[in-house]
């Protein structure tokens, strides 16, 4: 049998995909074996804490901080200099009457599943810190992204998927930091498709395909390889190590899965017409079909068993021409995400899927006459819909101008821990030693389930 060693060099000596196969394939009949037999796998799916309610989340981030004043939580105008307010008209909708702006003429019409949480609160007013504490809770350090610790905690339902996929993320804000793992183990973290801006028609995971070789051999190069890793980590016994083996057999494995589930071609009209997939128009900056793709991806990936998705939507960042973008973002996103949610319900889908929906922080509220935001970390809104909380709901508020969460105040660590709950994980409970303790999700900060949405 030709040793590891030999392989090595052959390979490297300019040896054409046959030889690689046959040589592959000998060394493979004698003694190679997959990586799932020797390791124990950290994708399996793993028992939650206690029953959930939920299976998956999709995340609906809203990059730039929505102006929540003119979305969600109406502040009628007085005239007074000293009270700005909504510069958008308001309607109660719903049998709940759930205040929502004109904006939104289609989400209005799914207004019953709404839980407007109107309390929220950041610790800084500033996009990168405040876009870190959102996805992780920590705004001074790089900690794992909520996504890793439901991926850490409860497994993936899907051998051939990623457990926590990010559509289109934000790269100039935080970067890879808002899905990483940080120190949990790599094969936790987030798997990027395409990025914030870019054609989301186009967009794929990087490096998963390719037509240099056929499958069969692909498949004895990878084996090759993988029995030299599996050979180094029994000498160091490194979670690291262990986490790269296994995330080279899930790129392999997504080879054939992926392009599948990214290919929309399979969808009736009727439903790519429901999402507005296929409207080139283009709505403020970006294609007036992307949230849609996104959204009709969301659902794909959730049916396939992907635990946590993330999709991105940006800039509503109006520090200028407040009124125009804004209503561009909003008429981007009203159908899109108004045809996720029935699409949802009517596969039987939305009880057991989490929506949140929401950005870093808020806005201060206009003036009529002027033209302009700026940020707000004080008090904003967020939205959850289906995954077990009530709808119709509008919990917390904010002072008489939006200024400040005043009353049912909700903090990202809040949020974090409610969202878990939801999945049957207890924020106490999930912990990872690092460093010579044990972390958990909100760091030492006081956290609370918010219990009074749950159904």
């Amino acid at each position: 049998m030709l040793s590891r060693r030999s392989l090595l060099q052959s390979a490297s000596c300019g040896f054409g995909y046959l030889a690689l196969s046959g040589l592959c394939a000998q060394n493979a009949r004698g003694e190679a074996k997959t990586a799932g037999n020797k390791l124990n796998n950290p994708l399996v799916p793993k028992q939650p804490h206690f029953p959930a309610k939920a299976k998956r989340v999709i995340f609906m981030c809203m990059r730039g901080a929505p102006a929540h004043v003119d979305t969600f939580d109406y502040k009628p105008q007085t005239g007074d200099k000293e009270h700005p307010g909504s510069v958008f008209k308001f309607q109660q909708a719903g049998e709940s009457g759930l205040w929502i702006s004109e904006l939104f003429p289609e989400l209005s019409k799914q207004a019953d599943k709404l839980c407007l949480l109107n309390g929220m609160y950041a610790n800084v007013p500033n996009h990168p810190q405040a876009f870190l504490q959102m996805h992780t809770g920590e705004f001074r350090f790089p900690r794992p992204s909520v996504g890793s610790w439901v991926l850490y905690g409860l497994g993936s339902e899907n051998e051939n998927l990623p457990g926590f996929i990010t559509i289109n993320p934000e790269t100039r804000v935080g970067g890879a930091q808002n899905y990483a793992s940080a120190f949990l183990p790599p094969i936790y973290q987030g798997s990027a498709i395409g990025y914030v801006g870019a054609d989301i028609s186009k967009a794929t995971i990087n490096n998963v395909t390719g037509t240099h070789l056929p499958a069969s051999v692909k498949r004895n190069q990878l084996e090759l390889v993988q029995e030299m890793n599996r050979e180094h980590v029994a000498q160091r016994s490194d979670a690291n190590l262990e986490a790269v083996i296994e995330s080279l057999e899930l790129g392999f494995r997504m080879q054939s899965a992926v392009p599948d589930l990214m290919d929309l071609r399979g969808e009736s009209q009727a439903t790519l017409d429901a999402y507005n997939v296929g409207n080139s128009r283009a709505v403020g900056r970006s294609l007036n079909d992307d949230f849609g793709r996104q959204c009709l991806l969301a659902r794909r990936f959730a049916e396939a068993g992907v635990r946590f998705i993330e999709i991105c939507h940006s800039n509503w960042d109006q520090h200028g021409n407040h009124r125009k973008e804004l209503a561009a973002n909003c008429e981007a996103i009203d159908r899109p995400i108004s045809a996720l949610l029935a699409d949802l319900e009517q596969r039987g889908m939305l009880d057991e899927t989490l929506i949140v929906w929401g950005g870093e922080f808020g806005r201060t509220a206009l003036l009529s006459k002027d033209n302009g935001s700026n940020h707000n970390s004080s008090g904003f809104t967020f939205w959850l819909a289906g995954g077990g909380v009530k709808g119709g709901l509008a919990y917390g508020k904010t002072n008489e101008t939006g200024r400040t969460a005043v009353e049912n105040k909700v903090s990202f660590h809040d949020l974090h821990a409610t969202l878990l709950h939801q999945l049957g994980l207890d924020y106490e409970q999930l912990t990872y030693r690092f460093a010579g303790r044990d972390f958990r999700i909100n760091g030492t900060e006081p956290t609370r389930v918010v219990k009074e949405i749950l159904a």
